[in-house]
């Protein structure tokens, strides 16, 4: 039975951060849905990639999801401005649900406050700010903490990153 597995994207996101890992769980059987504040927009990434949101922050709950992806690129910085998506992702946290976050989305994460004593990876742009957020930053390409908290530093961490999420969803 595949897993439902939300995405928070906005534009600028770094366009392979959400489709290689999106491809790859459907492709396990999983199903994947954009969030964005607008359902039916369509955001873009830092590269042209286009993609159509699935739906509004408004209409969803992190009970209807087994499982979070944050995508890298610019988006991140941008969705932790909107309480609605901060909650949102702390809520997966709290829940000890899965979350996937590669490059800089563990912004979400770090105004969430939601990694504190978590082993984490991510863009070294951020290293400082994961570790005032309390967070034991390690250099590796990619980092899985809890059986719950999967983690990378770029698209280059792409194969390893997708490797590690599918492992935790198979649980």
């Amino acid at each position: 039975m595949g897993k439902k597995i939300a995405v928070v994207l906005t534009d600028e996101f770094e366009d392979v951060e959400f489709t290689s890992p999106a491809k790859a769980y459907e492709e396990a059987g999983h199903q994947v849905t954009v969030i964005e504040k607008e359902k039916g927009k369509t955001i873009v990434g830092k590269h042209g990639e286009k993609v159509s949101v699935d739906a509004s922050i408004d209409e969803v709950k992190p009970e209807d999801f087994d499982a979070l992806l944050i995508p890298g690129g610019f988006s991140p910085d941008l969705l932790r401005d909107d309480d609605r998506f901060v909650a949102f992702a702390k809520a997966f946290m709290d829940a000890k649900k899965p979350v996937f976050a590669i490059c800089h989305g563990p912004q979400l994460l770090i105004t969430a406050k939601s990694l504190e004593g978590r082993k984490v990876t991510g863009y070294k742009s951020i290293k400082v700010d994961l570790e005032y957020a309390g967070a034991n930053y390690v250099d590796e390409e990619v980092v899985v903490c809890c059986n719950q908290l999967v983690t990378s530093r770029t698209p280059d961490d792409l194969p390893a990153f997708n490797r590690e999420s599918l492992a935790v969803l198979a649980k």
